[in-house]
């Protein structure tokens, strides 16, 4: 299909004014159609426009459809003018066309802002401007200084200083000055080329090349050349291209797109120039001659679109083409045209088209409609300005909305903290400062503590630095978790896994702050804590602002956390991937999480390890094959974006196979009396946030409950709220996995009374400190039980420091005292020093021994255990190791059994 047959059929249409149908020749449709396409300005960059000259013929005459075609659109009509070039001879010029084409172009009658001339008319005026022969040079240049600063509107009549008192005299001298002796100043340095701002458009004759500017040195010179009787001397061809390019100019000016101007863009057709009655030798075809030069020999385009009727056009034009193919003509005429500009080829800007006389076709229903010009985008519309402000006004109520809230603003007093509220009205963010603690919920004031310390610590470390002089190792490690948005009571701790993982972090840290001033080679550690709100939901959003901060900050060498094995979870692993960041999962444990990032590690066993060792319990110690498994998710979630819960009923449901006699997800609503008794395992595969519920329908049990109820790792959640524990039932004991069975407070102690584990020994000495957790863990006379994610997460941050310290060794080691360069390692490769770390015997972590494979993110034979809690309302008490499975201390292999 050719481009002009879609817009053909949108010309014809009724004709509005009276007189009949009127014929065209056989093509006029595809030549309107060509103008059509011609007259829409692109949205981007502007189109080259040919000079079309249409044969006049005795049988038809466009000129007359071409008036109506342009002037009478409904809505915007075109910017067009129409010249009559038959005039006899000696009767009109090219400055009289001109001079008539600038007035018919100047009305504000086309639906846009009037087209403004600056450079054409001060030309067109010094032609007009007469200077008196045989008086002193001095005295004409005076006087045509004069009229041009007084061009714009006349001087206000000489009021010099007069007598009177001293406050008179002042005021008179300073209105003299603002009225007269200020502009001509001004006016002196516009015309002198010199101030770059002002003049712009004397400076544009002095650049331009015709008449030979630069011979006259100055614009005023170059003025004086051409009044009337001083351009005798000069070539009229070259005045009359002069004029021309002065009015091309402003055209293209006109038509500019500036981004700061929306007015410019509401220019959406070209203007026209229609001249009837043209031919090679009138005033008509020599206009015609001059655009066509001066297009050439400037190498400029600009947006005047020339129509032209006459006679036979000039020789040296190849055949004019029928209007039939009118569109082919123009086509033809776009590809030849750089070869003709650069070869100055005479009409290289003219497109000849002819009528065929011998078929005339009647239009379609009447006639061409009127052509409008296309409306303006609507953001260049006159109402933008008002829009703007109240757009930036409203964007900016956006914005503080969306930064500020209630516990959710950025820091205005330093800190890396950069935070917005989200749709739900959390906030997401990362912080490293007390500027923002995240999460301002009654009943978490164990959450903000912590944030709070390893914010202190954080400073600490910073001093530290400084202190010696930068020569310590510095890196900063993210913890991203779920921070905000659990349902929780005002007396309930729904954040104990985040709590958990940010005191271990903050372990680490402070660890690291009591090395000796003089251990050069030990790491510091700054803590940034990040919330990717309710399940993980948010996380892209946090991962985004984490890039921008690891790509400003090369001390960023991490993350740790993620809290949750969720879809939501494995999309930010691969956003993290993607901007270079390792993770270390202190207790992520779905199967294959680590198919997300080449760069994740995870401290805890996976599922399928889990789904093992219970079924090696079931076996060895409860000597049950019948099982029942329930399994919740959380509200809103499903099996499928709940990964750990989906994996860890996959494993069950492949390792038992049949010996599961019931399989079914348990909803708060359901009782559970069925299994009142139930002789063989009763496996809860579900969220801690239901457990309390499922422990709650289990009591109708009374003094019959199930005889061995096993929980999965998600429930050591709920046994480390002790305001839950103390309103659970007390008629059912329970067994639940725990990863970090090795650094409970009974394992610490008895590691350090043994005195054979200093990284226990350690970490349990840290946990006992005043300054650090609150309270302090593990101190006999309390009784303040630690978590087990504290360990993990000390175990995760511990890595990922030996990691930077063991890079920094081998960087440090011909200068000890050279300070520490941040950018002298990389993330990723503090991953891979993690790898090779643990390429041997394993990291030796608090919560046992810690060993990858090159092929996978998830640890070997990492050590799990089965805890039972016989009244789980005795908080006191602390739960008693049963069974266990993986390593401990050392790589040789242990077999799962009893404790």
């Amino acid at each position: 299909m050719r481009r002009s047959e879609v817009p053909k059929r949108e010309l014809i249409g009724q004709r509005q004014a009276a007189g009949g149908r009127e014929r065209l020749p056989a093509g006029g449709l595809e030549f309107f159609a060509l103008l059509a396409r011609l007259l829409r300005r692109p949205r981007r960059g502007d189109r080259r426009l040919p000079l079309l000259w249409l044969v006049r013929s005795d049988t038809s005459d466009l000129m007359t459809p071409l008036r109506r075609f342009l002037g009478q659109g409904p809505r915007r009509r075109v910017p067009h003018a129409v010249l009559d070039a038959d005039v006899p001879p000696g009767a009109g010029d090219v400055s009289a066309l001109l001079r008539e084409l600038h007035r018919q172009l100047s009305l504000e009658a086309f639906g846009a802002a009037r087209l403004r001339f600056r450079h054409y008319p001060l030309a067109d005026w010094l032609m007009h401007q007469s200077l008196t022969f045989g008086v002193d040079a001095d005295d004409s240049r005076a006087a045509l200084v004069r009229r041009l600063r007084d061009r714009r509107g006349p001087r206000a009549p000489e009021a010099p200083p007069s007598g009177g008192d001293a406050v008179s005299i002042v005021s008179q001298v300073l209105l003299w000055l603002v009225r007269r002796a200020v502009p001509g100043v001004v006016f002196r340095a516009a015309v002198s080329g010199r101030v770059p701002v002002l003049g712009r458009h004397y400076t544009w004759f002095m650049r331009q090349q015709y008449l030979a500017p630069r011979q006259s040195v100055t614009f005023l010179g170059f003025a004086e050349r051409l009044t009337a009787g001083w351009r005798d001397g000069e070539q009229p061809d070259q005045v009359n291209k002069l004029l021309l390019h002065a009015f091309l100019e402003d055209l293209r000016q006109a038509y500019r797109r500036r981004p700061w101007r929306p007015s410019d863009w509401r220019r959406t057709a070209y203007p026209v120039l229609l001249i009837d009655h043209v031919a090679p030798g009138n005033v008509g075809g020599e206009l015609v001659r001059l655009v066509g030069d001066v297009r050439t020999e400037t190498g400029r385009n600009d947006p005047l679109l020339i129509v032209v009727s006459g006679g036979q056009p000039p020789p040296e034009l190849p055949e004019p083409h029928p209007l039939t193919e009118a569109d082919e003509a123009y086509d033809e005429w776009a590809e030849a045209l750089p070869e003709m500009r650069r070869l100055r080829r005479p009409a290289a800007w003219l497109v000849a088209l002819r009528p065929d006389d011998t078929d005339t076709v009647p239009p379609s229903r009447g006639g061409v409609r009127p052509f409008s010009a296309p409306d303006p985008p609507w953001w260049s519309r006159r109402f933008l300005p008002a829009a703007l402000c109240l757009v930036l006004v409203a964007a900016l109520g956006v914005w503080a909305s969306s930064r500020w809230g209630p516990g959710c603003h950025p820091s205005v007093t330093g800190g890396r903290v950069s935070v917005e509220v989200v749709a739900s009205g959390e906030c997401v963010g990362y912080s490293d400062s007390a500027a923002q603690v995240f999460n301002n919920d009654p009943g978490q004031e164990g959450l903000r503590r912590i944030q709070q310390r390893i914010f202190a610590q954080n400073r600490a470390a910073e001093e530290v630095w400084q202190r010696s002089d930068r020569r310590r190792p510095f890196l900063t490690l993210v913890y991203l978790g779920t921070l905000t948005g659990n349902l929780t009571r005002t007396d309930e701790e729904s954040y104990v896994s985040e709590r958990e993982e940010l005191e271990g972090m903050a372990t680490a840290q402070y660890a690291l702050l009591k090395e000796s001033a003089g251990a050069g080679g030990a790491a510091l550690l700054r803590i940034v804590v990040a919330n990717g709100g309710r399940q993980m939901i948010y996380a892209d959003r946090a991962v985004a602002m984490l890039a921008e901060l690891a790509a400003d900050d090369p001390t960023v060498v991490g993350v740790v956390g993620l809290v949750e094995s969720r879809t939501s979870t494995a999309r930010a692993l691969r956003e993290l991937n993607r901007v270079g960041l390792p993770v270390l999962a202190p207790t992520l444990s779905a199967d294959r999480m680590d198919a997300n990032s080449r760069l994740y590690l995870q401290i805890s066993a996976p599922n399928t390890d889990q789904v093992e060792m219970v079924d090696a319990y079931a076996q060895q110690v409860l000597k049950v094959d019948e099982a029942h498994v329930y399994y919740t998710t959380l509200e809103g979630s499903t099996l499928t974006e709940d990964l750990y819960v989906g994996t860890l009923v996959d494993g069950l449901r492949q390792r038992f196979g049949a010996r599961i006699t019931r399989l079914e997800e348990w909803s708060t609503s359901q009782r559970l009396t069925g299994e009142c008794g139930y002789p063989g395992l009763l496996f809860y595969a579900g969220r801690w946030s239901e457990f309390d519920g499922f422990l709650r329908a289990l009591r109708e049990c009374g003094g019959n409950p199930p005889r061995h109820l096993v929980a999965d790792d998600s429930v050591n959640r709920y046994m480390a709220n002790s305001g839950l524990r103390a309103a659970a039932p007390g008629n059912v004991p329970v067994t639940y996995v725990s990863k970090a069975s090795l650094a409970t407070c009974a394992a610490l102690r008895a590691a350090q009374d043994q005195r054979d584990d200093d990284a226990r020994a350690s970490f349990l000495s840290w946990i006992q400190a005043d300054d650090l957790l609150d309270p302090p863990r593990c101190r006999p006379e309390t009784g303040h039980q630690v978590g087990e994610r504290v360990s993990l997460a000390y175990d995760a941050a511990m890595m990922m420091i030996r990691a930077v310290e063991s890079l920094a060794a081998r960087l440090h080691h011909a200068d000890p005292l050279q300070r520490w360069e941040p950018t002298s390692v990389n993330p990723v490769a503090v991953h891979a020093e993690v790898l090779r770390q643990n390429a041997g015997q394993g990291y030796r972590g608090v919560a046992g021994l810690i060993r990858f494979t090159p092929e996978s993110g998830e640890p070997v034979d990492k050590r799990l255990a089965l805890l039972r809690v016989e009244q789980v309302p005795d908080v006191a008490r602390a739960p008693v190791e049963v069974f266990r499975c993986g390593l401990a201390d050392t790589a040789d292999p242990v077999p799962c059994g009893p404790t």
